[in-house]
């Protein structure tokens, strides 16, 4: 059959739309060569060789130029043979299983990838109940420790014997860290042997009666002597007030780090440390500089600077020390107390500066709650820096501030004046500030760049996203047209 051509070179409307659907292995003419070829071929049964049919088209192609590989898919798509389906079929097999072989590495980098994010959220999401649970456990206990200490005012005032009998405490540290390895190491070890491992924080030959006379004494006079102060200050202020003075410890700290271990210099923390002696004195100006205020401030302050120093020298001298070996060590210094330092209360009784008319007179009831709640803040302190991140330990201890005050609004005790209130306030602001960490600039602004480069690739895919749009809508109103030549 003769096809006539149109003037754009097309011969039939098969030929346009294999033009428009851009057919592999079309060149212009396919259709009338195509009815030629079927014309003249002759039929051939499947899986045999029809030579005279191939060697037909090959003598069409030949004149257009078209390559053996271009007319391949042409002379596959005409015979229609059994062999050439086979074909195709086992080259569909083998890239299935090509890709299948692919697949499995990918899914398998895909499935430890998910695996180690659900690990790392459900440690982050343990670390923050932990922290939660530890934040409210410090809070509350520096509270009640507090608070049981102004109701032990009321009857009885002896507050180097309750700090001497607090101490005392300490020595049970040891035995409670060694019952919780009891319940949750797989490996148990012995007493001694677990207390020769942890008195390696002393030196590599542990314990001796040199070093617990040389370490643990100046490190036991500086613990009595920040509990001594802090009760003796609870006597002159409020529990509020005390608490919230204490917390000046932060900016002491860094002051003497900077000093005396060269600690890196930070403006931030140099801003925390004038704020709190800011507050510090606001807070002596809000009874009028009245004369127990200020020795109620001074005391409490001395005891924030015993804290400080204490901290810069053990970690001058002792470095940083785990759980275990922080144990020990607040348990020796509870020995050491209990040793050397028993003489003073005796002293005391006898010159009658903190007399008392017998043991049976003392609320024992008081001073037990006391000594616990002391107890318990210094182990959850120890144990929180093991489960959860430190910065949430000084969280709850800036918690008791409010916890105390709400406590002190309950009982009627106190009236907060606005000097009062804002000196509270600036000293747990510069309390907070000395919480950032060191590097707290570069993470501002590597958070900052993260945003402008994130709302810069989606305003990039807002513009994509409505341009293929456009696109849309004009293909769908037929703008855009389509060569047919």
């Amino acid at each position: 059959m003769d096809v006539k051509a149109a003037p754009n070179g097309v011969a039939t409307i098969e030929d346009r739309i294999l033009r428009i659907t851009g057919y592999y292995g079309y060149y212009p003419g396919y259709s009338s060569q195509k009815s030629t070829s079927r014309s003249s071929a002759t039929r051939c049964k499947p899986g045999a060789n029809c030579p005279s049919s191939h060697s037909g088209i090959s003598r069409q192609l030949s004149p257009l130029s078209v390559t053996e590989d271009s007319s391949a898919p042409i002379l596959e798509l005409q015979s229609r043979g059994s062999s050439g389906i086979c074909g195709h079929r086992t080259e569909r097999q083998n890239r299935s299983g090509d890709n299948g072989a692919q697949a499995r590495p990918e899914n398998s980098g895909q499935e430890n990838r998910m695996q180690a994010c659900c690990r790392s959220c459900t440690s982050v999401l343990l670390k923050a109940v932990w922290g939660l649970l530890i934040i409210l456990s410090v809070s509350s206990s520096w509270v009640g420790t507090t608070q049981i200490v102004k109701i032990t005012y009321k009857n009885f005032y002896c507050p180097f014997f309750m700090t001497w009998f607090s101490t005392n405490w300490n020595i049970m540290f040891f035995p409670v860290y060694y019952s919780g390895h009891l319940a949750t190491a797989q490996e148990k070890q012995s007493p001694m042997k677990k207390f020769r491992e942890c008195s390696r924080i002393f030196g590599e030959d542990g314990l001796t009666l040199k070093l617990f006379l040389k370490r643990t004494a100046p490190f036991s006079i500086l613990w009595t002597l920040t509990n001594y102060l802090y009760l003796l200050a609870l006597k002159k202020l409020t529990a509020t007030d005390v608490s919230a003075l204490f917390c000046c410890n932060k900016a002491f700290v860094f002051l003497l780090s900077w000093i005396v271990l060269k600690d890196r210099f930070m403006g931030v923390r140099i801003v925390a440390a004038i704020m709190a002696i800011t507050g510090i004195v606001m807070m002596a100006y809000a009874d009028n500089f009245h004369t127990d205020s200020i020795i109620g401030v001074a005391f409490a302050v001395g005891s924030a600077s015993t804290s400080a120093l204490y901290k810069v020298l053990f970690k001058m001298f002792l470095g940083s020390a785990n759980f275990g070996e922080a144990a020990h060590f607040v348990s020796t210094l509870g020995f050491f107390n209990l040793i050397f330092i028993s003489f003073t209360p005796v002293i005391l009784y006898f010159t009658k500066v903190e007399h008392w008319s017998s043991f049976a007179a003392l609320p024992w009831g008081y001073l037990c709650g006391m000594a616990g709640l002391w107890l318990a803040f210094n182990i959850l302190v120890n144990v929180g820096v093991v489960l959860t991140y430190p910065i949430l330990i000084s969280i709850g201890t800036v918690l008791s501030v409010p916890g105390n005050a709400a406590v002190d609004l309950l009982k009627q005790e106190v009236i907060f004046s606005v000097v009062r209130l804002a000196a509270t306030i600036i000293i747990c602001i510069g309390f907070l500030l000395m919480l950032l960490p060191e590097e707290w600039d570069e993470i501002t602004l590597r958070f900052i760049n993260s945003l402008k480069e994130k709302k810069s690739e989606e305003h990039v895919d807002d513009i994509t996203d409505s341009s293929v749009h456009l696109r849309g809508r004009s293909r769908a109103n037929g703008t855009v047209s389509i060569p047919l030549a």
